[in-house]
């Protein structure tokens, strides 16, 4: 078993990673911090050098270092909160977006949720979320090192009430006093990614039954996963942020083997009615591109239904429609040609147009958008969107511009 808070003697050594971390927490340390706060990477080598004549080398070192990972994670926390916290390499990489977590925090309070195990909960992304919701969080991790990021997160965002942080193996957490469970599996390893599920730490059949222990439940997993594996008495969730599709959520205690799709910001959420694709059709005036979450979840005929569409092709998630009807759930763009695929003639047309600045999509090709551009030879001061596709199976390319 991992080991627990009682850290061995080691741990007390000026160059372990758990000693590092806590010299950036001591009054040096974080003076150092703050008078990084804008420092340009490029300038490491002349900063480290200044800063070593005051301070010690491990210390610079450990400073540099938490100050170029916070830089990270103003993409994901935002300004205000990234220079206040404290990361890893690996939790710069593997936490919730804000964004993302606080959705998912305002569903959890939706419910009437009052407290949440959050079991690997990494550097405590989701945990800050549901505590800012005014939920209670049990924060578990078996890494010692997280472990301590995390509480420093929480007592540096003013959470430290609503939050306990615990090292432990979140198998023998005892989750029954809280409302409701969270579960995030770690999906990555010393090779990189994970994509069977029971690979995951801990594995996915563990963390489904974690979660059918509590009321209410939800477990984070890669937005790949196929649909097969939604477990009969949960709902699955796939959300986006931005366009980004960021990972799917079973949720447990709700609507058993409903779907949704979420896109932030918003939210706008767009639940599954079984609705069959529509069969395809002609290319009309205008091409719908549904979200990224849209398409995993399965419901672009929910949004055809919506616009009024059909498909291109009964294998390609494009829709088609003779009329614009604006939808958050996919983009639209005004279609003004349609040829079959040939290099040739498109870059003669491309030329006629005078476009110099080319969009390049595809669906159901295999030529790269880039390899693309290269052979077009662009020059002019037009642009346009080009879709490398398939239509009624044949390879197709067709030209346009986002509706206005």
């Amino acid at each position: 078993m991992d080991r627990v808070n009682d850290l061995d003697a080691s741990d007390d050594a000026p160059d372990t990673p758990l000693a590092s971390f806590a010299a950036l927490r001591t009054d040096e340390g974080r003076a150092l911090l703050a008078s990084l706060h804008d420092y340009n990477p490029a300038d490491e080598l002349a900063t480290a050098t200044r800063l070593r004549r005051d301070h010690p080398a491990a210390l610079v070192s450990a400073a540099l270092g938490q100050a170029r990972l916070r830089q990270r994670a103003v993409a994901k926390f935002g300004a205000e909160d990234a220079y206040r916290m404290f990361f890893t390499p690996n939790g710069v990489e593997q936490a919730t977006r804000t964004t993302v977590a606080t959705y998912r925090a305002d569903r959890f309070a939706g419910m009437g949720v009052r407290s949440v195990a959050d079991l690997c909960c990494g550097i405590g992304g989701d945990a800050i979320a549901l505590a800012r919701a005014g939920i209670s969080v049990l924060a578990v991790d078996r890494d010692p090192l997280t472990v301590e990021v995390a509480r420093a997160n929480a007592e540096a965002l003013g959470l430290s009430a609503l939050i306990e942080v615990r090292c432990a193996d979140v198998t023998a957490i005892d989750t029954s006093p809280y409302d409701a469970v969270f579960v995030d599996p770690a999906r990555r390893g010393g090779r990189g990614r994970i994509f069977d599920p029971e690979a995951y730490s801990p594995p996915l059949s563990w963390a489904i039954e974690a979660a059918r222990t509590a009321a209410h439940a939800a477990l984070k997993i890669a937005p790949g996963v196929p649909h097969e594996a939604v477990p009969d008495d949960a709902e699955a969730e796939w959300i986006s942020d931005g366009g980004d599709v960021k990972e799917a959520v079973f949720w447990f205690g709700t609507a058993a083997k409903a779907v949704r799709a979420t896109l932030l910001p918003g939210p706008h959420t767009l639940l599954g009615t079984g609705l069959p694709d529509p069969a395809p059709g002609s290319v009309g005036r205008y091409l719908y591109e549904p979200d990224g979450a849209v398409i995993r979840s399965h419901l672009v005929a929910e949004v055809a239904e919506r616009v009024g569409g059909r498909l291109i092709d009964e294998t390609i998630a494009y829709i088609t429609a003779d009329e614009l009807r604006p939808t958050p759930y996919a983009t639209a763009y005004e279609i003004t040609d349609q040829l079959p695929f040939s290099l040739k003639k498109l870059k003669a047309l491309l030329r006629e147009r005078g476009v110099g600045v080319l969009t390049v999509k595809k669906r159901g090709s295999a030529v790269e958008p880039e390899e693309l551009r290269k052979k077009m030879k662009l020059a002019g001061a037009n642009s346009a969107t080009v879709f490398l596709t398939r239509v009624a199976g044949a390879p197709t390319v067709l030209i346009g511009h986002p509706a206005r």
